[in-house]
């Protein structure tokens, strides 16, 4: 039986997920955004970023995403931002398919993780992604308009927001552009930490 498609993301409490521009990344907000995560021990395996590490509950939540994610879609934006600061051994350790619109050759690298581009849209996206991950999960990895567009064409499944205390101003919206007259959402799962309040829903057509 084929898996759910997902996503799971941190969010500022004023809804924002990402900084505008992609040199802002590993900036200071968006530092204080993914505080809770870099800390776990499971997270710092992943990036190689060394020993120690927190073991609570927000590890496992960690470590049950990377568990249940059997292949991962992401944007090209998201991508090109990753390219140069992920690890030489990248931390999905699954496929990653690319949805972009310039053709490439796939790119393997050391650790299990290796990217391919597609260029013919969401649906073949998913679809490869759909056979790779077997009975596993399909993760949408991002970023927010990639998220927008499998929301919007009704192929996510449920996702998960890590709300964190930290204020934005601006930046990248979650929900930027979507079709609210034709999704829906259902409260699954509230569980809140030391650091973020974990928030599970299911999607639905209206």
């Amino acid at each position: 039986m084929a898996g759910k498609v997902f996503f799971s993301v941190s969010m500022s409490l004023d809804g924002f997920i990402a900084p505008d521009s992609p040199e802002e990344l590993m900036g200071q907000q968006w530092m204080e955004l993914q505080r809770w995560v870099f800390t776990q021990r499971s997270f710092r395996e992943r990036l190689q970023l060394g020993s120690g590490g927190e073991e609570g509950r927000d590890n496992d939540i960690v470590q049950e995403t990377f568990s249940r994610t059997g292949a991962s879609v992401m944007g090209k934006r998201m991508f090109d931002a990753g390219e140069h600061a992920w690890p030489e051994e990248p931390p999905f350790r699954t496929p990653v398919f690319v949805v972009t619109h310039e053709p490439r050759a796939s790119w393997e690298r050391p650790g299990g993780t290796t990217f391919f581009f597609v260029d013919d849209g969401i649906e073949s996206a998913l679809g490869r992604a759909r056979d790779a991950a077997g009975d596993r999960d399909v993760r949408i990895a991002g970023g927010g308009e990639t998220i927008v567009q499998f929301l919007n064409a009704g192929l996510v499944d449920e996702f998960t927001v890590a709300l964190s205390p930290v204020l934005f101003g601006g930046g990248i919206r979650l929900f930027e552009g979507i079709d609210s007259a034709r999704i829906a959402i259902e409260q699954i799962h509230v569980e809140p930490t030391e650091q973020v309040t974990h928030l599970s829903y299911q999607v639905r057509r209206r």
